[in-house]
């Protein structure tokens, strides 16, 4: 009997021990303390965890599943697990199926194995998995089976963080608690919490696999080291937002079902900018859980992608010349009686504490460019940021029409009397019609912008986990919420104090404020007579890490001691080096081993061709043979010599100092090498026959599919 047809709504969330199972499975009063522990943060007993495995168990084995896993997080940017059997010795030979409170809420790893920037050393292996209630377990079904996966954070022996969920958590309670007292003090007594609410759009590029086993950059970094420019990209805009091909229609439509089972709000699927790339936009939820859900979109995407003969490529620039793959982070903040701070009403100017609230992140931003730079950095992430492409790696914020003009109000008179509206469009056709428009319009070109209700920060990186900038993110905002409350609630005039706090702060930080292009020449020469750090490089921005501040706010809102941060420090100098340094030897390797012998090949016949023309006495009609040739030849030799400088350059480099030193090396001299090795490449590719030349070119793989 063939599996009955995936269906909505009834087939949402099918895989997920979410709250209507829970309710339905775990007796009452097991229930309602558990919802305590996941709403209020109330510790769990023993007693409760067991029934909670037990009913999970359950659950898990009617679905098929034989085996259950701690699905954790750790610093490689992608999830872990290890799974273990529900299989239990009987004691008469036979055996029982148990899932214990135990197995449920701890588990262990080999902590030394992953990344940890020195926290852990090879000897001290043992580190913790801990249940994280707060995300619903799931199942992952595939030919092999069916797993319960198990939410977890992870940390060291010794207590510190060794994962991406535990620093988010604890940004969560940080934010949470800070803001609640912003809420608190403009009246609304009823608030008990506040939620990040958070909703990742997610680029991607989709090519043909067989094109992608034949590439040995693709297989080993993810993104193309070489590759000519094809005679058409993305020019003539015609991919953006086109009709799907049916291929890729067929993926999305498995994508979004396998998404809806595991409860993930899937909602937009288009085509982007570049050719065979495309973007999906989730619906909105907690910070905690969006990020979950992120991680399993992306390794989601590249299982199904196989089973249509595709691959899916998650790197920021994967084929340079056209547009690369971002993650754009929108995020908000929601009071638990439902209220979102940044939403600014229909009178903005009337709404204190809005104005407080969007004073708050302003300086947040402002005062940590860097380290929000930092967040949304990786080495792939190099090619977009600061390299002309969206968005630039000077950090400034759009307001938009309505809200800058309220800023310039405030710091001008001292109050703000009234906000821009929107207004009818009148289109000119009349079977369309009106359409009322938004008071402001948008600006993809900023990095970190106002839409309407919520902040959207372009610059992350498509193949990153978003735990790392919306762990600053709330981290930085709760710092300066805390700092607001302290003032407040020692106000003997609490309105007199927040108008001044509100005047005082946009006039400090209003230099982040640009509504202008942000690709532009003039903003950057305009950004440097601000004062605003123009941090080129992912190295460049490390060091925010650690610095003084950094540390204080951390440590002030319990989000990160100073050796958590230390260690997230080396780990981002070792992942920037180990990065460059496979690239470069993939680069050598591909030109030694595929380009060097397909180009003597091609010389030979064309040397050949020449011979035989001068042999006939032809010589005078083969002088553009022979300029080919030598053209040919020259570029051939600058390679072969790039190459060997290069291999060089890495040698000394890792001559260096592990973390800082090395990292400056490969930044600042390998990762330009590669740049000069690939142009000769290039050229060569352009002039050489394509029946020799070894690898699928940009024409063959980005118009295939």
């Amino acid at each position: 009997m063939s599996e009955e047809k995936f269906a909505l709504p009834r087939d949402f969330a099918k895989n997920v021990f979410n709250d209507e199972v829970m309710k339905d499975r775990l007796p009452s009063d097991v229930y309602k303390e558990l919802r305590k522990t996941i709403d209020n943060g109330e510790d769990l007993n023993e007693k409760i965890a067991r029934a909670v495995a037990h009913a999970m168990k359950a659950w898990a084995m009617e679905r098929g599943a034989t085996h259950f896993s701690h699905w954790f997080q750790p610093m490689t940017g992608i999830t872990a697990e290890k799974h273990d059997s529900f299989l239990k010795p009987e004691g008469k030979g036979g055996i029982i199926m148990r899932f214990s409170g135990k197995e449920l809420i701890k588990g262990e790893s080999d902590a030394s194995s992953f990344p940890s920037g020195g926290l852990r050393a090879t000897f001290e292996a043992r580190g913790y998995t801990a249940w994280d209630c707060t995300s619903p377990a799931f199942l992952k079904e595939d030919t092999a089976g069916v797993t319960l996966c198990i939410p977890t954070a992870f940390c060291s022996y010794t207590g510190e963080a060794l994962d991406e969920k535990t620093p988010l958590l604890r940004s969560m309670e940080a934010i949470s608690k800070q803001a609640t007292r912003i809420a608190r003090l403009f009246g609304d007594e009823d608030v008990t919490g506040v939620s990040c609410s958070v909703g990742p759009e997610q680029e991607y590029f989709l090519i043909d696999r067989e094109d992608y086993l034949k590439r040995e950059d693709l297989l080993f970094t993810g993104r193309t080291l070489f590759g000519a420019m094809p005679p058409k990209t993305q020019e003539l805009d015609d991919h953006y937002y086109g009709n799907i091909p049916e291929r890729i229609e067929l993926f999305m439509k498995e994508l979004n079902e396998e998404c809806w089972k595991l409860g993930i709000y899937a909602k937009t699927q288009h085509n982007e900018v570049a050719p065979a790339q495309h973007e999906m936009a989730p619906v909105f939820t907690t910070a905690n859980i969006a990020t979950d859900h992120n991680q399993l979109v992306m390794e989601t995407m590249k299982k199904v992608a196989k089973r249509h003969g595709l691959e899916c490529l998650l790197h920021e620039k994967p084929f340079a010349g056209v547009n690369g793959s971002g993650k754009h982070n929108n995020w908000s903040i929601v009071t638990d009686t439902g209220k979102n701070m940044l939403d600014p009403g229909k009178t903005p100017h009337e709404n204190v504490q809005f104005m407080l609230v969007l004073a708050a992140i302003i300086k947040a931003v402002d005062e940590n460019a860097v380290l929000l730079r930092l967040s949304a950095s990786n080495p792939g992430n190099e090619h977009r940021l600061g390299a002309d492409e969206a968005p630039p790696a000077i950090i400034s914020i759009f307001l938009g029409d309505q809200l800058e003009d309220l800023v310039e109000q405030i710091i001008e008179t001292g109050e703000a009397t009234s906000s821009k509206q929107g207004r009818k469009l009148d289109i000119g056709v009349h079977s369309l019609p009106n359409l009322f428009l938004d008071a402001t319009d948008r600006n993809r070109t900023s990095p970190f912008a106002f839409t309407g209700n919520k902040f959207e920060f372009r610059m992350v990186a498509s193949s990153m986990s978003i735990a790392g900038v919306n762990t600053v993110l709330n981290t930085i905002v709760a710092s300066v919420f805390r700092d607001m409350a302290d003032k407040l609630e020692k106000a003997e005039d609490f309105n007199q104090a927040v108008h001044d706090l509100i005047i005082d702060t946009l006039t400090e930080h209003r230099r982040i404020i640009f509504n202008g292009n942000g690709y532009s020449e003039e903003w950057v020469k305009e950004a440097a007579r601000r004062g605003l750090p123009n941090t080129k490089s992912m190295v460049e921005a490390i060091p925010s890490l650690i610095d003084d501040h950094t540390i204080e706010v951390f440590a002030k809102e319990k989000v990160l001691n100073r050796t958590e941060l230390e260690s997230r420090a080396e780990i981002q100098y070792e992942k920037y080096t180990k990065t460059i340094n496979i690239e470069a030897k993939t680069m050598i390797d591909m030109v030694r081993r595929l380009f060097i012998p397909a180009v003597i090949k091609y010389q030979t016949v064309l040397a050949k061709a020449i011979n035989e023309m001068e042999s006939t006495g032809l010589e005078l009609e083969c002088s553009m043979q022979k300029d080919l040739l030598k053209k040919v030849s020259s570029l051939l030799a600058a390679a072969s010599n790039q190459a060997d400088e290069m291999e060089n350059m890495i040698i000394d480099a890792k001559k260096l100092p592990e973390g800082k030193e090395q990292a400056e090396a490969f930044n600042t001299k390998v990762a330009p090498a590669m740049t000069e090795l690939r142009e000769s490449i290039d050229s060569l590719e352009v002039i050489v026959g394509r029946d020799y030349w070894p690898v699928p070119t940009y024409s063959d793989i980005l118009f295939e599919v």
